[in-house]
Formats: C-alpha cells, structure tokens, sequence
C-alpha cells in the first residue's frame, strides 16, 4: 500500500507548489508489492493522477498538466508568462484565473503560439476593450486551429482591410466550421471584380448570418452571373444587399419586370439598375403599380413610363399618393395633357420625388418674381429649380437684386432662359463681377443674353474676351462673343487682327 502524506502543501491556485513533501516506500518496495511498476516514467504517470485526486479541492492544479513533479518550475514560469500577457491585453488577474478556470486547453498550447494568435487580432485593428471582449467571449480563439484559416486569410489575403467590427462578429459564430466557406465566398467576390478596398463595404452591408449559413458559393455564384448582362458585380458593388437576395423568388422575376417593361432592351434594363441599383428591393406587386397608376392617372403608355424610369428610376420608390398623385394633378392644373406631360417628366422627373417643404419654398419665390399660378410658365420654372436647394434659389434670387435688377427683369430672364435660377451662387457672382469690372459692360446687357451666366468663366467667357482683346474686338455682344463655334471664332479674330494692321 502507498503511503501519501502531504505536510505541506500551500500554493496559489495558478502558481506550482511552494512546498511538497511525500513520504514513499522505497520504489523497490512499492514494486515488490505490485503497485507501480520499476520503470520511472511509468511510475510518474502514475503516480501523478493521484495526486491531483489529492488536490481536487483546487481543480485549478489541473493547468499544470499533471507535469508538477517533473518541471514545476517550466509550469510555473508558464502561467505566470500567461497572467502577464493577459495583463497587457487589459485583463485583471480575477477576471484571468476565471478564463484559465473555465477554458483549461487555453494553458496546452505554447505562449508563443498564443502571443502570436493576439499579435494577429492587433493587426487586424481589434485592440484595447474590443480585444478584451472578444477573448472573453470566445477564449478558444486564442488556440483554436479552427481559426487558422479564417484568421491567415483576413490578415495576408485581405491585408487587414476589414473594419474591425466586422472581423469580431465573424470571429464570434458558434459554428466555426463555416468560417472556410466564408474564405471562398470572399474569393469569389473578388475574382468577379470587387475591388480589394471596397470588400469591407460589401460585406459590412449584407447580413453577415444569412452569407454564412445561408448561401452557399455556388448559389452566389449563380446570382453573379444571372445579373452580368446587367451590370454584374458593378451592381452588387454599389448595393451590396443584393447578395442576401433569393435569386429565383425576388430577382429574376424583378429584372424580368423591368426588362419587359423596356421592351425587352438589355442595355436599357442595365442602365436602370445601375442607376439605382435599390430598385431590385422592390417586389414585382409594388413596380406594377406604380406603372399603372402612372398609364392611368397620367395617360401614359408603357413605353412612356419605361422612358421616365429609365431617366429617373427613383419614380418606382416614391409614394403614389403623397407626392405621385398632387405633383400630377399641379400639371394638368396647369394645363399639360398627356403628351406635354410625357415630354415635361422626361426632362424635369424630380419634381415627382422632392419633398412638399421643398417644392412649396420654391413656388413661394416664383410667385414672388412674378409668375402666376396655374400656369404652364410656372410649371417650366418649378421643372428648372428642381436641380437646386431652396438656399441657393433664394441667394441667387437676392443676387440679381443687389446688381440692381429687378423681379420682372429676373422674371424675364428666367421665361427667357429657367436655368439663370439654379446656377450655383458662388460661380454666378464670379461671372457677373468679371462681366462688370473687368469687360466694363452693363448689367442689363444679360437680359438680352441670359445664357451667358451658364459659360464657364475661364475656358469660354474669360478666354474669348481676351482673344477679343488683342484684335480690338471688345464691343461684340455677348451672344455672338460666346456662342459662334471655335473654329469661327479663330477665323473672325484672325481677320480683324488682319484689318488693324
């Protein structure tokens, strides 16, 4: 029979025995009584689960891998390498002994794997309080050969593009045997063209879950390749979403729709979800009734409405009733019919989608230069100012003013040519002021020629002016410095030049 006495036996429950004696027969004997066998290792082997029976008040002992009599000192040196690395990572030596407590194969592999494992999560911009969480979350990250894969493929393929939010939720799946398919599915995406900087978008825009357990490679694959004659990747890119999309139940039939609206033109199709790709989110019920609304209330004809999506497809995702319906009604108030209508949406469609707020600062300004309600003028004017902020309307409107026009000469301009009301603010006053310091001209001499506000200063108003210069053509109007073709321009000048000699 084995006689065990510990004495003393006193030790922390992460550090080796400071002190344990044993009081044994002598091997021979213990031998001789056929309970452990001659040989030293075997008799270690042995001997070493009873005495961790002995120690099983402190579970804990258990980090020692039952190694305590053959090197308590690399034991020991071991977990206090282990305290020290998780102090830098941030945690307390409690918060530590219950992570080693709870997950005792973080204590099997070498530090130096393990550092190496936390290296790779810092160069992945996971650091501080994140890294904290994480671990604590998932300590068998920081041993798992599982993780291999996923962890060498985000940091040398994906150069740690990834934003870090990203890479924890993914380190974070219960089921870490998906993780490979991730590494192909990415692979996929950018064999196909996403670009390496842009793959953090594309996937912080999907719902992460549903690409992992979900889709697998071959039916993303298929859905890539439906979408090609499109637009493709270019599509995906811009409305990464679409990946969570079922190919056979939501997609086909929409681009089908689309397309058959179209006429079945591929290219006209292509350049609508291009434009916006978002469309696809809407089922087939909700674009079938807008186009209807549209042919009935409107008049429209299926090739009209395609036209007007075609230029602006946001048409589909706004509300037919709140905006839809009062915009066309104010037409026909103002006296388009179906045709005019056709022709007035298909150059000015925002005017179906900006907000009441909006459109109402809007004709509040327009009414206040002098343009009457209910009228098509107005309707023109409404169409021009779309493509400007309020802001900017009414700074250009106090513009004019400070120049000493008045609101009938603005309102003339503005018949003669809508546009002078959209102009940007800070490019319109550049113009005018060259046009009055510097070519010493009159105000009132853009009522006559309102378009010259639309010219770039530099390359067209600035440069004709200065040729006009040298051949001492200054007194030219306006409209014909500016508007005759460059060719023209060069043979005029070179013939005044020609003439002054």
């Amino acid at each position: 029979m084995v006689i065990l006495s510990l004495v003393s036996c006193s030790f922390s429950v992460f550090s080796p025995p400071t002190s344990l004696r044993l009081h044994l027969p002598p091997v021979t004997t213990l031998c001789s009584h056929g309970t452990f066998p001659a040989s030293s290792t075997s008799f270690r082997s042995q001997l070493q689960p009873l005495l961790i029976s002995c120690l099983n008040h402190r579970e804990p002992a258990l980090i020692f891998r039952c190694s305590c009599l053959s090197s308590p000192i690399e034991a020991g040196s071991q977990i206090e390498s282990l305290f020290s690395l998780f102090r830098d990572i941030g945690f307390i030596e409690e918060e530590t002994e219950m992570i080693l407590a709870k997950n005792p194969d973080i204590k099997l592999p070498s530090l130096d794997k393990i550092g190496a494992r936390v290296a790779s999560l810092q160069s992945l911009k996971i650091n501080g309080f994140a890294l904290q969480g994480l671990i604590a979350k998932c300590p068998n990250l920081l041993t798992s050969e599982e993780f291999d894969p996923i962890i060498s493929f985000l940091v040398d393929e994906l150069e740690g593009r990834l934003d870090p939010e990203l890479v924890e939720r993914l380190l974070s799946v219960v089921d870490t045997s998906i993780l490979l398919s991730f590494n192909q599915k990415v692979r996929l995406l950018l064999l196909h063209g996403i670009p390496k900087e842009k793959i953090s978008h594309v996937l912080n825009k999907v719902y992460l879950n549903k690409l992992l357990y979900q889709k697998s490679v071959e039916d993303i694959e298929r859905l890539i390749s439906f979408l090609e004659p499109f637009g493709g990747i270019g599509i995906i890119a811009r409305r990464p979403v679409i990946l969570n999309s079922d190919l056979d139940s939501q997609l086909i039939p929409r681009v089908d729709f689309i397309r058959n609206l179209s006429g079945e033109d591929d290219f006209a199709t292509g350049t609508v979800l291009r434009r916006l790709p978002a469309i696809l989110s809407y089922s087939v019920e909700h674009m079938n009734s807008h186009v209807e609304f549209l042919k009935s209330f409107a008049g429209l004809t299926s090739e009209q409405v395609f036209k007007i999506v075609h230029v602006f497809p946001n048409v589909i995702s706004t509300s037919k009733e709140r905006k839809l319906r009062p915009r066309i009604e104010f037409l026909k108030e103002c006296g388009f019919d179906s045709p005019s209508m056709f022709k007035f949406l298909s150059k000015a469609p925002l005017i179906l989608a900006l907000s009441e707020d909006n459109l109402s600062h809007k004709l509040g300004f327009l009414v206040k230069i002098g343009y009457k309600h209910r009228t098509k003028e107005l309707a023109f004017a409404m169409g021009a100012v779309t493509r400007t902020s309020s802001d900017n309307m009414q700074r250009v409107i106090g513009l004019y003013l400070s120049y000493g026009l008045s609101f009938e000469d603005i309102l003339a301009m503005s018949t003669k040519h809508p546009q002078v009301l959209q102009y940007n603010y800070t490019s319109l006053e550049e113009k005018l002021e060259y046009l009055i310091e510097y070519m010493g001209r009159e105000v009132e001499e853009i009522l006559a020629f309102p378009a010259f506000l639309g010219y770039k200063l530099d390359s067209r108003i600035k440069h004709r002016y200065e040729e006009k210069l040298k051949s001492r053509g200054e007194n030219m109007s306006l409209n014909k410095l500016l508007t005759v073709s460059a060719e023209r321009f060069s043979k005029a000048a070179d013939n005044i030049e020609i003439i002054c000699l």
